[in-house]
């Protein structure tokens, strides 16, 4: 059984924040702090170098892969902000659809900056996504 690399750490997220070069990125992190946070009721954390998540279950797949995951999380990068809020269900297309300006993966949402996208929408999704994996997967802690 294969398991992930990616764990969560102890290192402070306002560590982590003091890193990120543009301004605009640092008060879009902010922000995307506190709305999830609302949403899932937990702390930040860091997860890896260079995500910040939210909540904490533990999944496993008929593959055999498994590990243990945030329930929401977003990474300010360079280029954009990833945001793990996106279960990749065609259910909650249409909520993805309302969002407004972005690009997205598998399972991942990327934008330039917060105000390109419709937070009403991407609270709608979190919470979404929060029942989602609740429902399927065991929370820890």
């Amino acid at each position: 059984m294969s398991t992930t690399k990616t764990a969560f750490s102890e290192f402070p997220v306002d560590q982590f924040l003091e890193t990120i070069p543009s301004e605009r990125q640092r008060i879009d992190a902010q922000a995307l702090i506190g709305l999830m946070r609302k949403v899932s009721g937990e702390e930040p954390k860091m997860f890896g170098s260079s995500i910040i998540g939210f909540g904490n279950y533990h999944y496993q797949y008929a593959s055999g892969h498994a590990g243990n995951a945030p329930l929401l999380a977003f990474s300010p990068r360079k280029s954009a902000i990833s945001l793990y809020v996106y279960t990749g269900c065609e259910e909650h297309l249409p909520l993805v659809q309302n969002l407004g300006n972005y690009k997205i993966g598998k399972a991942c949402i990327y934008i330039k900056k917060l105000n390109d996208i419709n937070l009403n929408a991407l609270e709608k999704l979190m919470e979404e996504t929060v029942n989602y994996i609740s429902k399927l997967y065991t929370r820890i802690g």
